[in-house]
């Protein structure tokens, strides 16, 4: 089994959010070693606004500007053309339910839009630039210094080392993100010890903006009190949020099933999210999900 020598691939998944942007800045300040970001955008019509605004106008310069690489990739068809997670969910004819929509009791529904649109996309891209899972036989597995092989059954793993966002305070989300076999996940911010608060003050003190939180702007796991600001200040987001509620339900209807909900209260959004009704601060299982270019999985 011959020896391999390319170089190691390492990258950050970035999600554009608070927890990804400090790594780039600990990136840049050589405080980790990871030389590629990869930005999985699931569409330009999912993502929030506010968060494409933001890799666009200072994490991609601020990248370039400090010798790090930050790719944008999204999921492509066979036939080339760009695939996009809403474009997905309001396909006419679609029964798919991509997002974990809340069901009639309050719970999340299954999902495959982090795995399909995220996960699958990073892995494309680390496999373009040749990571691979690797190939070992059964006697090498055994003694790594055999030498009767003549490699045709040996292959050797050339695995991406992906950086995950996940800060202490979160710490219960690590160990449980699906992995590909061609790559192997570490959580930079977990070695260091940082919080989430620890990364925005990063962020601040390296002369960058605080990000928004990333995510689809039409997320099932949306805090209220994140339902509530969009309604206020992002009002063309919530309503088509509020439509995309509705053609689901027109569909279900057409089925025979049960209504679906983007809120855990069992009624539709517009209903769920008062206009001009303030919130206290609640805490939720979505909190900082997209920050970490992880979904949570």
């Amino acid at each position: 089994m011959s020896d391999h020598t390319a170089p190691q691939l390492r990258s950050i998944s970035y999600g554009g959010g608070v927890q990804s942007t400090a790594l780039l800045v600990l990136a840049v300040q050589k405080r980790i070693d990871f030389p590629l970001f990869v930005f999985a955008n699931v569409g330009h019509d999912s993502e929030r606004k506010a968060t494409l605004r933001y890799v666009e106008e200072y994490a991609k310069p601020y990248a370039a500007e400090h010798g790090i690489e930050l790719v944008e990739v999204q999921r492509t068809r066979r036939d080339g053309t760009t695939e996009t997670l809403w474009g997905r969910l309001i396909r006419p004819g679609s029964r798919s339910l991509p997002i974990p929509v809340r069901m009639s009791n309050g719970a999340p529904g299954t999902r495959s839009c982090t795995a399909d649109f995220k996960i699958k996309q990073v892995g494309k891209e680390m496999k373009r630039r040749g990571a691979t899972a690797g190939r070992v036989c059964t006697a090498h597995r055994a003694n790594p210094t055999f030498s009767r092989c003549r490699g045709r059954r040996c292959v050797v793993p050339h695995k991406a080392t992906i950086g995950i966002g996940i800060s202490l305070d979160e710490i219960q989300r690590a160990n449980t993100r699906i992995v590909e076999p061609y790559e192997q996940v570490v959580y930079p911010l977990l070695d260091l010890g940082l919080r989430r608060t620890d990364c925005a003050r990063i962020i601040r003190e390296a002369g960058l903006p605080v990000p928004p939180k990333s995510s689809c702007f039409f997320c099932p796991f949306h805090r209220p009190e994140t339902w509530h600001d969009m309604r206020r200040d992002e009002p063309d987001e919530f309503e088509k949020a509020c439509q995309l509620e509705d053609l689901l339900n027109e569909r279900r209807d057409e089925l025979g099933k049960d209504h679906v909900y983007l809120t855990r209260f069992g009624k539709p959004l517009r209903e769920a999210i008062p206009d001009g009704v303030d919130l206290l601060p609640i805490f939720d299982e979505a909190d900082g999900l997209c920050d970490s270019g992880w979904c949570m999985t």
